[in-house]
């Protein structure tokens, strides 16, 4: 074999292999090194928090009734009826008088009674106590809407990545934040 044409050999094939060298570079490491960001939108969350709300309030009450069929009222209503009764007319009808008197002044009395009953009222102070939602909200994070390579896509983050999103050597979005050190 000539000499020439070993040399002519071994040389294209470091040719083609520094080529395919170059090529595999452009294509896995010539791409961009960030995504362009077109819009962020801080993502909140509402927390709603229970607590007591109490407040002291009037509160009116009947007192306990303790002559429930009014019979007080109803005999000192007879025995006035009775008494004005009997003060009326002479013979049988002072009897009918008086007995209509009792009857009448019975009812009356009763009545009074069963008034009075109704308006003896007491005042206390209650404490009244109901649960109530204080909302707040929460930042979750931010839902990112990126374009690379011509396509679009979406991300959640937990920081605004600002107008890019830098990528890892494989191409892939770097989601966590760097910290920056200063030079």
């Amino acid at each position: 074999m000539n000499k020439s044409l070993l040399v002519g050999a071994v040389l294209g094939a470091v040719g083609v292999t520094a080529g395919g060298a170059v090529a595999t570079y452009s294509l896995v490491g010539g791409g961009p090194d960030y995504a362009e960001v077109l819009a962020v939108q801080p993502v909140n969350e509402t927390i709603k928090t229970p607590r007591q709300e109490c407040k002291d309030v009037a509160v009116t009450r009947q007192r306990p009734v303790q002559d429930q069929h009014r019979v007080v009222g109803t005999a000192i209503g007879a025995i006035a009826g009775g008494l004005l009764g009997n003060q009326v007319g002479g013979g049988s009808g002072k009897k009918i008088a008086t007995v209509a008197g009792a009857v009448g002044g019975g009812y009356a009395g009763n009545q009074v009674q069963g008034s009075m009953q109704s308006r003896d009222t007491y005042t206390t102070t209650e404490t009244r106590c109901k649960t109530v939602q204080d909302a707040s909200e929460k930042l979750v994070g931010y839902d990112v809407k990126y374009q690379l390579n011509g396509k679009v896509d979406q991300v959640r983050m937990d920081h605004d990545p600002g107008s890019r999103i830098p990528l890892n050597k494989q191409g892939q979005l770097i989601l966590v934040k760097q910290d920056t050190v200063a030079q």
